[in-house]
């Protein structure tokens, strides 16, 4: 007698098609309401994300001046223009020197304050909201009202330097030695409450028990803090090294207003990539040149941030 697996009934096998068939049928018809439901979301990512992408591309490998209307392609002239420019890398490193000088002690204070915000110490809530109003200020308003703290003879800043330090005024906006230093001020006061929200939402979610576990070892609040608060942060430190980072390297708002008219500050002390995208896009009309400037700023993006990820196999852990 033959086994049963080794022959199949011709009504056993039309029942199996059927199923086969069935459920074909019904994956399809699922993946296409998938499909419908997701396609409002779908044509706003790709008409307002996808497709300035691309464009931005095309629009880097045609020169649009002086006829903005029929422009020409030139393939990759406009990127060797760009890097040929001297005032493309003092930009750059301005960029740089602003991501340093800012994104750093966003960070480190905004840890300690969330430390301190995490004790137990009285009208917390009023603190935290305090602190966090920086950031939710829009940047044109903060640049503003940092216009006038910068001011050279009726600023708070030279007066409160002056009272209690004897410091002679200083000429924040117009004198190239602190053009980028001012920017680097606003900036740190500003986005350094976002940090401090984040640091304490990872410090809320530490769990109690490793602390008391480390006491009853014997270790101390540096111990403590270096052991344990340090190695289960570090993920939230990776998430605002990360933010931080990329919204440092597009900062424009903040220096536009301090400088009006995207000059950059006096003898372009202050101007970083994203006024130098905006001077020769829309200050010269090269935009071919401009959408160079913004593609190279996407490439220094992405390879600083799969460098962040690749070393944070290294220092990030979970628990």
């Amino acid at each position: 007698m033959e086994p049963r697996g080794w022959r199949v009934s011709f009504r056993e096998r039309l029942n199996l098609s059927w199923q086969e068939r069935y459920g074909r049928g019904r994956f399809w018809r699922e993946t296409l309401y998938a499909y419908i439901y997701l396609l409002p979301a779908l044509v706003i990512l790709g008409t307002f994300t996808f497709y300035p992408f691309f464009k931005a591309f095309w629009i880097s490998a045609h020169r649009y001046y002086p006829d903005l209307l029929h422009p020409s392609y030139v393939g990759w002239d406009n990127y060797l223009t760009v890097f040929k420019d001297e005032l493309f890398w003092r930009s750059l490193w301005h960029t740089v020197a602003y991501v340093l000088g800012s994104v750093i002690p966003q960070l480190t204070l905004g840890l300690f304050i969330a430390l301190l915000l995490n004790s137990r110490i009285r009208a917390k809530s009023f603190f935290r909201t305090a602190y966090f109003l920086p950031y939710v200020t829009p940047s044109i308003a903060a640049s503003m009202v940092f216009l006038w703290l910068y001011d050279r003879d009726y600023g708070l800043l030279n007066y409160i330097l002056n009272k209690l330090f004897h410091v002679n005024f200083i000429d924040w906006l117009n004198n190239p030695s602190f053009a980028l230093p001012a920017v680097i001020i606003l900036g740190i006061w500003k986005y350094t409450g976002f940090n401090v929200v984040i640091y304490l939402a990872g410090l809320q979610g530490i769990d109690r028990t490793y602390y008391e576990a480390a006491e009853v070892d014997g270790a101390n609040a540096w111990a403590r803090f270096r052991y344990i608060t340090l190695p289960l942060l570090s993920p939230t430190t990776f998430f605002l090294f990360i933010i931080s980072i990329i919204g440092a390297f597009k900062v424009f708002n903040e220096i536009y207003v301090l400088w009006p008219g995207a000059t950059g500050g006096p003898l372009n002390a202050a101007m970083t990539i994203m006024i130098y995208f905006y001077h020769k896009a829309f200050g010269e009309y090269h935009l071919g040149e401009g959408a160079a400037v913004a593609n190279i700023l996407f490439v220094i993006i992405f390879v600083i941030t799969l460098i962040q990820m690749r070393l944070s196999r290294r220092w990030v852990f979970y628990q």
